[in-house]
């Protein structure tokens, strides 16, 4: 997961995955099948480490402008983890590639997506569907942005300013 998480998936070779899990190659293809299905399963990995598939620490706040607040502020501090990989691997894996993979580029782009519907149904506590919707995909563009800026070396600090203002920006 880290190396893909760093380098995404065309910058991984099948010798560098072998050598990172400390397997040969018949093991590699008997566990996982190729190189795309392993990439997968590290995005899953990836994905229910990082919360993007639970957003329920939401429920904890009485505003929307405080669990907004929240969640990019966790943003922020996942993106800038230095016991971690900078940015996000969901977000900055496969934004380009190869023709060859399409297929995996669109199971990102369906992931990210997904986000998006979840970040929607949990602000539907505070706002109608539609501005919630608004909302959840204004928020997810913030978080896709917070990622290349954390790729690009910004730290924490800046990054929860920019939490902030979007935060203001969706109250």
């Amino acid at each position: 997961m880290r190396l893909f998480w760093r380098h995404g998936y065309e910058g991984v070779s099948f010798q560098q995955l072998t050598a990172a899990m400390g397997v040969a190659a018949p093991s590699l293809y008997a566990a996982f099948g190729n190189k795309s299905a392993l990439y997968l399963e590290a995005v899953d990995r990836y994905r229910s480490l990082r919360g993007a598939t639970d957003l329920s620490f939401m429920d904890a706040y009485e505003t929307a402008d405080d669990a907004v607040l929240a969640l990019l502020n966790a943003t922020a501090h996942g993106l800038s983890d230095p016991s971690t990989e900078a940015g996000c691997m969901l977000n900055m894996g496969m934004l380009t590639s190869h023709p060859d993979h399409a297929e995996i580029a669109a199971q990102l782009s369906e992931r990210r997506t997904a986000f998006t519907a979840l970040l929607t149904e949990k602000l539907q506590r505070w706002m109608d569907e539609k501005a919630a919707a608004d909302r959840a995909v204004y928020l997810s563009a913030v978080i896709q942005g917070m990622a290349v800026q954390a790729r690009d070396g910004v730290g924490r600090e800046r990054l929860e300013g920019l939490a902030r203002m979007a935060a203001r920006a969706v109250s």
